[in-house]
């Protein structure tokens, strides 16, 4: 982004993430932990953020992410690929099973060998078709369910 501040000095600025949801909105995300933002960076977000209003975006500053989040998003981005929901009876009856919160690989087990049951289980909660409290490390206690049952 370009533009000239009040002193007509020519400003720029570069966000960190642009992301188009599937209605077609879009989103700038800029990163910067909140306790580092000085008033430079303050006037840039500003900028940004009425330029994206101005189009119709949404905009968004984000401090630092959770650490337990991330390290959960980065296992689940693992099987993100189709290939783990290819099964779209064991997704179904996965979806039936976890429509009341439930442990994670007690639930997965009742229906067949968790090695093979588990990599449809974090597809689904990759696609938000399951959820879970990700601010809490995964582990076989994790409470499980439908997106719709929260």
């Amino acid at each position: 982004m370009f533009w000239e501040d009040e002193r007509g000095k020519r400003v720029s600025h570069a966000p960190d993430y642009f992301a188009r949801f599937e209605d077609g909105r879009g989103l700038v995300v800029d990163c910067r932990p909140l306790d580092r933002i000085d008033a430079r960076s303050a006037a840039k977000f500003a900028a940004a953020r009425a330029a994206c209003e101005a189009v119709g975006w949404g905009y968004r500053v984000v401090g630092e992410v959770d650490p337990v989040r991330m390290v959960n998003v980065r296992w689940l981005a693992g099987y993100r690929h189709p290939r783990h929901g290819a099964d779209d009876g064991l997704a179904a009856r996965l979806l039936a099973l976890f429509s009341v919160p439930s442990p994670l690989v007690a639930q997965a087990a009742l229906l067949g060998d968790p090695i093979a049951v588990l990599p449809t289980v974090f597809h689904l909660l990759w696609l938000r078709r399951l959820t879970a409290d990700l601010s809490r490390p995964l582990s076989d206690a994790t409470l499980v369910s439908r997106a719709e049952a929260r």
